[in-house]
């Protein structure tokens, strides 16, 4: 990771340039901050570009999710955030609003307010997608629920999410899990 703003002053309160240009952060693969996640998805998450990693004026989270074979992110719903997301690799399925939809490398969704969804691994193999969050939060949840992960280090045993974890998820991206949750 190589963070860049010139040989240009920075402002003192900021540390932004003081010309008004906006910093740069470059992220090679295998430097992303990451972490392992429990089940029912198991995997891991790298968080790619969040406001606490570089400055920006508009706060956004992007990053990847790898999920293991037979894992799956459970139904949830954002109710103050838009979602994206853009397959990699792997082959699954996206449910959103209950409507299925296949997920294979190059499928890309925007996911708005207050829509449900679940994404399942389905193959054979693990499955990766890049996602966006706008305002950003999702990289502080898979923090709060994760484990620190090194790049190249062999998978966890399966481990449970935290006790609280409704209360993180509140805290962070999501919105109150419904009464009437669908599983996969």
């Amino acid at each position: 990771m190589s963070q860049s703003s010139g040989v240009l002053p920075v402002d003192a309160t900021t540390g932004a340039p003081a010309d008004g240009r906006g910093d740069v952060l470059v992220v090679q693969p295998g430097t992303a901050e990451s972490y392992w996640q429990p089940v029912p998805a198991n995997g891991h998450i790298e968080v790619i570009f969040a406001p606490h990693r570089v400055a920006m004026d508009h706060p956004i989270g992007l990053g990847t999710q790898t999920v293991a074979v037979g894992g799956h992110v459970r139904e949830h719903a954002h109710d103050r955030n838009e979602e994206v997301v853009l397959m990699i690799s792997g082959k699954g399925r996206a449910v959103i609003d209950g409507e299925s939809h296949p997920m294979v490398p190059g499928s890309a969704f925007f996911i708005g307010k207050n829509r449900r969804h679940t994404f399942i691994n389905e193959g054979d193999t693990e499955i990766t997608w890049m996602w966006l969050i706008v305002p950003n939060g999702l990289e502080d949840f898979f923090r709060l629920i994760g484990r620190p992960r090194q790049d190249g280090e062999p998978d966890p045993e399966p481990f449970a999410r935290p006790a609280n974890v409704l209360e993180i998820e509140r805290q962070t991206v999501f919105a109150v899990v419904p009464p009437d949750q669908r599983q996969p």
